[in-house]
């Protein structure tokens, strides 16, 4: 189910500057890389909330934007409201060179009329008044700036934009926070708050615990307000898995000790969403429920990429194994979890220490479905998936080295939780196949030079191999 955007409120003249910023924003927004609808045509902008932060008469001026943005739904997908947008957006005479790349374009019409329009994140000026606003736990029209009063935030501290993200957005302010900008956000309580303030509950040391945060919306009411950014401890001079395993590979060097380590720090957050949240067991009608999921996946996944329809039997089977053992009357436990857990949601410090981060889950699905209990093997598989896509990243694939790290993920797990997933292989196997048949399509769109990488895991899948 899609969820409902909310419009709350505006300050300032920002109607005008909605008007001005449509066709530059239409020009704009599919070129970035956080767009979840490119591909689409733009059909309407509507606004869902602006607050005019810095007026316009000086010589810059800055708006917060939540922005709903109206397309047709992709073909065969259901009708949808529109995907609301998060944007920071400066207004300056002329910019200075050094945000060039920020350009969003110039107004020609409007109170605005002859000023250019850019992302104000790139400027350090607009994210320091974030920072203030979240140090001050500020509210400002419909914007609501909170904070752990025990933790210190400095002022004066340098602000930069990081460059290397996709679907969000981060500040770094002067390697002490960074801020976690959402940009496709959902009225809700989101898991990217959510489970680090739970984590930071049970003293967990694997997630930099929140340090501050905004919403917009009502306080009283969590399912209509919108979280929209969060300030955690900034892991200096970290590096994180994705990257330090294409540079161990590159060096003909095994990732084993990395990898049980990881999974040892995997069990550890496992073990705290346990005890911070509640636990459901899933019997016969909950895993029928979540079979028939697979089962559906599988069979659009078949129709986008006919490669798959060979297969397609195969991996059937393996969600057919998980019902027959449901119908036998077996039962998983089922938790929070991490929910797109993979090398590069890992970062490792200077000391050799493992932390989990970005709890959002995987953000194109509904926000119900991703704060969902699920088997904790779910993170598992994904994490499995993610030693394999690194070990054909190299420039010569390397299944052994996958093969190795695999197994001793499952045995760092099994040091710290007490149970080796392996053990599990059905369950093991299905929730595998689900992520490799995600990722079989969205290669298929997004990056078919990619494609060769999950088809070798579908193979191995639809024959039921062992890890």
């Amino acid at each position: 189910m899609a969820e409902t955007v909310t419009p709350l409120g505006t300050t300032g003249p920002t109607s005008h500057l909605l008007t001005s910023l449509d066709p530059l924003l239409r020009a704009w927004l599919p070129r970035q890389r956080w767009f979840a609808g490119k591909g689409r045509p733009i059909t309407g902008l509507t606004p869902v909330a602006a607050t005019e932060l810095l007026p316009p008469d000086g010589r810059l001026g800055l708006y917060h934007l939540l922005v709903r943005v109206d397309q047709p739904p992709a073909p065969g997908a259901a009708p949808h409201p529109g995907d609301c947008y998060q944007l920071l957006i400066g207004v300056r005479e002329a910019l200075p060179p050094r945000l060039a790349p920020a350009l969003i374009g110039h107004v020609t019409d409007g109170p605005f009329a002859g000023r250019t329009v850019y992302d104000a994140l790139y400027d350090p000026r607009p994210a320091e008044v974030l920072l203030e606003a979240l140090r001050n736990g500020a509210r400002i029209g419909d914007l609501r700036f909170g904070r752990d009063p025990r933790q210190e935030i400095r002022d004066g501290l340098v602000a930069r934009l990081m460059t290397a993200e996709q679907s969000n957005s981060s500040v770094v302010y002067g390697d002490t926070f960074i801020l976690k900008l959402l940009r496709r956000v959902v009225p809700g309580v989101n898991p990217d708050l959510e489970l680090p303030l739970a984590l930071a509950g049970e003293g967990c040391p694997r997630v930099p615990p929140p340090t501050a945060w905004l919403h917009a919306g009502p306080q009283d009411e969590p399912d209509g307000s919108y979280v929209l950014a969060v300030l955690q401890p900034f892991v200096s001079g970290a590096g994180d898995g994705w990257e330090l395993a294409l540079r161990e590979l590159a060096k003909g060097e095994d990732f084993v000790a990395e990898a049980r380590a990881l999974g040892r720090a995997t069990a550890e957050v496992h073990a705290a969403l346990a005890r911070a949240l509640p636990t459901v067991t899933l019997g016969r009608a909950q895993l029928e429920q979540l079979v028939d999921g697979m089962t559906e996946r599988l069979e659009a996944a078949v129709r986008a990429v006919p490669a798959l329809l060979p297969y397609a039997p195969g991996l059937r089977s393996a969600y057919e194994a998980l019902a027959a053992l449901a119908a036998e009357g077996r039962t998983w436990t089922a938790q929070r979890v991490h929910g797109d857990l993979h090398l590069g949601q890992c970062l490792r410090s200077p000391s050799g220490r493992w932390s989990l981060i970005d709890f959002e889950g995987e953000p194109a699905r509904p926000l119900a479905e991703r704060r969902m209990p699920q088997p904790p093997v779910r993170d598992i598989a994904g994490m499995l998936r993610s030693f394999d896509y690194a070990a054909h990243s190299a420039t010569s694939a390397a299944p052994d080295w996958a093969h190795s790290c695999r197994a001793a993920y499952c045995s760092g797990y099994a040091e710290v939780s007490g149970r080796d997933p392996r053990t599990d292989p059905v369950l093991l196997r299905a929730y595998e196949t689900d992520k490799a048949v995600y990722e079989v399509v969205y290669e298929a769109r997004h990056r078919p030079d990619w494609l060769p990488v999950p088809l070798s895991a579908i193979r191995r899948l639809a024959a039921s191999e062992p890890i």
